[in-house]
């Protein structure tokens, strides 16, 4: 796929192609585009109704092209300006007025969904945070960003599900949160080379663990037994919200547990290495996929 800057090129607020895609252009832009970037599990899998395997792209396609602008650009003042942008777009998309491609297929999503935009602009507001807030003081400080970088994640799948209520949604946040969690500590030395630090403050002060000890890539004891003590958390979180694979409508139910079993399944990776995310970086292969779809399938509680 092309690069960011070359997306903008063709897509962006200066666009050479001055035309509204179609309808069934824009749906094969997004497909294209969830089919071509998923790295822990993929986006769409083959036991997805086929009714909803297109809302999927849409929405995929929507915060791949948020992180995109948030992470890919060459500076904090871009990124802000391109995500005031693409949050301009989707108030353009609720009007009904869409023109980027990524929102002209996303508005039958929601229509058809009846989708709130509250949602979308969370996640909005929390790649715009990225930008100007790179320390968190506390756990309670991190959550609260989960609550606007992966929970409304859920909330949006929830509606593709028809299936809203309270507690279904209390299940979606511990079971989103717990993966925003988990992607945050299989990525320490990532996100710290681009200036970004998720680990809470009072967790590095109570462990003993300087941003030092992140400059030099060396797991120390100390990051050792904290990163244990947060990879804890996020599995609790994620075991937690299983139970949601149970509530949503049968169709789905397979997907919504291999969501949750691809991040217990990471916190297990962290685990074998000691929890030395600073030397490497664990993921999931292909070759775990066989694994989780066969759990996914019997559907027990981990």
């Amino acid at each position: 796929m092309p690069s960011i800057q070359e997306e903008i090129e063709r897509w962006g607020p200066d666009r050479i192609i001055q035309y509204s895609p179609t309808l069934a252009e824009s749906q094969k832009y997004t497909e294209q585009l969830a089919r071509s970037h998923y790295e822990n599990f993929p986006v769409v899998t083959w036991r997805l109704p086929a009714e909803l395997k297109q809302p999927f792209y849409d929405i995929y396609a929507f915060c791949r092209w948020a992180d995109d602008l948030a992470d890919e650009l060459d500076s904090q003042e871009q990124s802000l300006e391109m995500l005031h942008w693409w949050r301009e777009e989707l108030l353009n998309c609720y009007a009904g007025q869409a023109s980027h491609p990524v929102y002209v297929a996303l508005r039958k999503t929601i229509s058809r969904f009846v989708i709130p935009a509250e949602p979308f602009h969370h996640l909005i507001d929390a790649f715009e945070r990225d930008q100007k807030q790179t320390r968190y003081e506390t756990i309670d400080d991190l959550l609260d960003y989960c609550s606007c970088s992966a929970n409304p994640v859920g909330r949006i799948l929830l509606h593709l599900f028809e299936t809203t209520d309270a507690e279904s949604l209390r299940l979606s946040d511990s079971l989103c949160t717990g993966l925003q969690l988990v992607n945050f500590w299989q990525d320490v030395a990532r996100d710290w080379d681009i200036g970004r630090l998720y680990l809470p403050q009072e967790s590095m002060r109570q462990f003993d663990v300087t941003e030092q000890v992140l400059h030099t890539k060396q797991s120390t004891p100390g990051f050792i037994r904290m990163l244990q003590h947060e990879v804890e958390r996020a599995e609790q979180l994620l075991k937690a919200g299983f139970e949601l694979g149970s509530r949503v409508p049968a169709r789905v139910q397979f997907d919504v547990r291999l969501f949750a079993l691809g991040g217990l399944c990471l916190c297990e990776k962290i685990r074998k290495i000691n929890y030395r995310v600073l030397e490497q970086r664990p993921r999931l292969k292909k070759t775990d996929l066989p694994r989780l779809f066969w759990q996914a399938w019997r559907g027990r509680k981990p």
